[in-house]
């Protein structure tokens, strides 16, 4: 995931300072440590938040941080959505100016991402179907199977957004090129409009909305970002932004406009989330020279260009790991601590440091699809429309896994649709071969 940070064809700006790009640099290691730190983060909160116990009728699984007053406290660090999104906008932009620049158009773009997302995708996705019929069969309670498989997908929203966010990277760069004031204010605008209906009418699912338009608006930043615009402020003027934008954030959650818990504002998104990009922008630009200097240890290098190549997967199979490790502890007869107390805590750390190795030897056997699919040259053109369709379908299994995630069901036809995305461009190469 190494980014270049400029682009020839790119609208002629004044050369970000050292500070945010050492000079002759064509990447920006910052930007790929920064990604892998976000991974690391989410695997790490979902682990916290395993709650497995025996309960009067069975094995209980729950999300232990629930009820805990410190949760809302640490989702302030923890939620790292916002910096994802904003680094994901920085990497769309440069890898579009780059295809921009070799004459690729935009189903090229798409169908690359396309299958950068869904090759991994489609076997987490056969994995999970499987692991549900399993415990299904071997006579696992109906409501465990239902909770696990529930959790499970809780975390794909992350995929299903993204691949909308992706199908509109190009035009929403091409207007960025023109107006990039206009093209973050649009979206921003949007999803304040959204939560004021929300709050007006007390209606929650209106803001499911803000899944698009929330992210978009982060997007755009990103989008800034690869420009170098916010680069030229000062470090004095990086922190006040910083400083002052956390600060408002603060205030609009002590007057109850939104939630203390970062992650209640993810679901559905709100503008919180908005601000605390801003926030997470300028520290980011803060620290970006010593991630580089960091990033100058091969240690470091390797580790990161690992995690780097293989960050889908990573985020695709965490949450089934857990499942299977939290199943484990359940049949282990081990006694089990109530969560968030004194014996519970003392036995997260290796707790984590288990769910850590578990995920790294499980994306050790599984990411070599997405990282072979790294830079794999196609042949022919794919057109628009076909990058399209295939986007609908695998977003479309994507949804259906959503909304009734705790059945078989669902996760059989979301890995067929997302076969589906994969055949689709799949045929279009093969046509594009033969016409050749």
């Amino acid at each position: 995931m190494t980014q270049t940070l400029t682009s020839a064809r790119a609208p002629r700006r004044l050369p970000a300072p050292p500070s945010t790009r050492p000079a002759g640099a064509h990447r920006d290691p910052a930007v790929d440590i920064a990604r892998a730190a976000c991974l690391v983060v989410v695997v790490l909160l979902h682990a916290l938040m395993v709650g497995v116990a025996w309960g009067a009728h069975g094995p209980i699984l729950r999300n232990a941080m629930e009820g805990w007053l410190g949760f809302a406290p640490l989702s302030w660090v923890a939620q790292v959505m916002p910096l994802f999104f904003l680094l994901g906008g920085f990497s769309a932009h440069t890898q579009w100016e780059r295809m921009r620049e070799r004459g690729a158009g935009y189903g090229d773009y798409l169908a690359g991402r396309m299958r950068r997302l869904f090759i991994p995708a489609t076997a987490a996705l056969v994995a999970v179907a499987i692991l549900i019929g399993v415990l299904a069969l071997a006579g696992v309670p109906g409501a465990v199977v239902a909770t696990a498989g529930f959790r499970m997908s809780q975390p794909l929203w992350f995929l299903g957004v993204y691949v909308l966010c992706t199908a509109a990277v190009p035009p929403l760069l091409a207007l960025h090129r023109r107006a990039p004031v206009t093209g973050v204010l649009v979206p921003a605008a949007l999803a304040l409009a959204v939560d004021i209906v929300r709050g007006a009418t007390g209606v929650t699912a209106i803001g499911f909305a803000n899944l698009l338009f929330v992210w978009l608006s982060v997007q755009q930043l990103g989008f800034w970002l690869a420009t170098g615009w916010p680069g030229r402020a000062s470090r004095r003027t990086l922190a006040l932004v910083a400083a002052g934008a956390c600060a408002f954030l603060v205030l609009l959650c002590a007057a109850g406009v939104y939630s203390l818990d970062m992650l209640a504002n993810l679901n559905p998104p709100t503008c919180a989330l908005l601000v605390l990009a801003v926030v997470q922008l300028a520290v980011f630009l803060l620290v970006a020279p010593a991630l580089r200097a960091v990033a100058d240890g091969p240690v470091v290098g390797r580790a990161v260009g690992w995690v780097s190549a293989r960050a889908m997967t990573v985020y695709l199979w965490h949450m089934p790991v857990l499942i299977v490790l939290a199943g484990a502890l359940l049949v282990s007869g081990a006694a089990l601590p109530e969560p968030v107390s004194a014996e519970w805590w003392l036995s997260r750390p290796l707790w984590l440091a288990a769910v850590l190795a578990a995920v790294a030897g499980v994306v050790a056997a599984t990411g070599r699809f997405e990282a072979g699919s790294r830079g794999t040259a196609r042949g022919p053109s794919t057109p628009g429309p076909r990058a399209l369709a295939s986007a609908a379908a695998g977003a479309g299994g994507i949804l259906l896994v959503l909304v009734a995630g705790s059945a078989l069901a669902a996760w059989v036809v979301a890995a067929a649709l997302a076969t589906l995305a994969l055949r689709i461009l799949r045929r279009s190469d093969i046509r594009g071969a033969v016409t050749r």
